[in-house]
């Protein structure tokens, strides 16, 4: 029995990776902020799948919190042979309308957090010659938009760095760069959802499958719906300058800055 550990495990593409996990008969380290939600996430894949599922409190804009999530991935007597880090969020508003409180916090949990993390569990997976880490980034990584492409296009970069400087050592990394999806993402951070074209939403458990398919066949970067990957081939080609100007439009109608 393998375990995986995910963070953001409570809703959205954190949770549907929880429940595909559990179905294939993994046991879960589930992290999130609200202990209340684990616990009765925890029972609910306890009872359907028969796989053990260990809740951790973290809030990972904290010190406090990253800490407690190395110090688990670092067990020795209690390997994490799969680690995804999902915990985001995105801020309403254009650069300069967001708190600068909030736009660190955002780094800490899309950068920081994502380091340390993938640092800790790949430290002892490389020990053990195998396992694997799905990064949870965002199409936003390929476009100018703010901090939350920024963040999100380092996730891409770094994951792909450590997988080459991995090769050979069994231990397999994967950025997952999703558009939109039907969670509480956008709900939580203050967004209306009404002009996003219904053509550009994805459903997250066939998302959660394509994405640990890439996985096993090895890919670094995954973007897993072709209605998106024919976007960014267009993306790709396009002059910088335009897709600037594109990006800050749409980003201030449907996404994060």
């Amino acid at each position: 029995m393998t375990t995986a550990l995910i963070t953001g495990a409570t809703a959205g593409i954190g949770a549907a990776f929880a429940r595909r996990l559990a179905a294939d008969g993994h046991d879960l380290v589930l992290v999130a902020r609200d202990t209340a939600r684990l616990r009765e996430q925890a029972t609910e894949l306890h009872d359907r799948h028969g796989i053990e599922a260990q809740v951790l409190t973290a809030d990972l804009a904290t010190e406090e919190g990253i800490s407690a999530v190395e110090r688990r991935l670092g067990d020795p007597k209690r390997p994490v042979d799969l680690l995804v880090n999902n915990a985001g969020f995105g801020n309403k508003g254009r650069f300069l309308d967001v708190s600068m409180d909030d736009e660190l916090r955002m780094l800490k949990v899309h950068c920081e957090a994502v380091l340390r993390l993938t640092s800790a569990a790949c430290a002892a997976m490389r020990g053990r010659g195998r396992g694997g880490v799905v990064n949870v980034a965002s199409v936003a990584a390929f476009v100018p938009r703010g901090t939350y492409g920024a963040s999100k296009s380092w996730v891409v970069q770094f994951t792909q760095g450590v997988a080459r400087d991995l090769a050979g050592s069994g231990v397999r990394l994967m950025a997952l760069c999703p558009g939109f999806v039907r969670t509480e993402f956008h709900e939580r951070a203050g967004m209306g959802t009404d002009n996003i074209p219904g053509w550009m939403w994805l459903d997250v458990d066939k998302l959660v499958a394509a994405a640990m398919a890439d996985l096993a066949r090895g890919r670094t970067v995954s973007t897993p719906d072709p209605r998106y990957k024919a976007l960014m081939g267009v993306v790709k080609l396009a002059p910088r300058a335009l897709l600037g100007g594109f990006s800050s439009r749409a980003g201030r109608k449907y996404g994060p800055s």
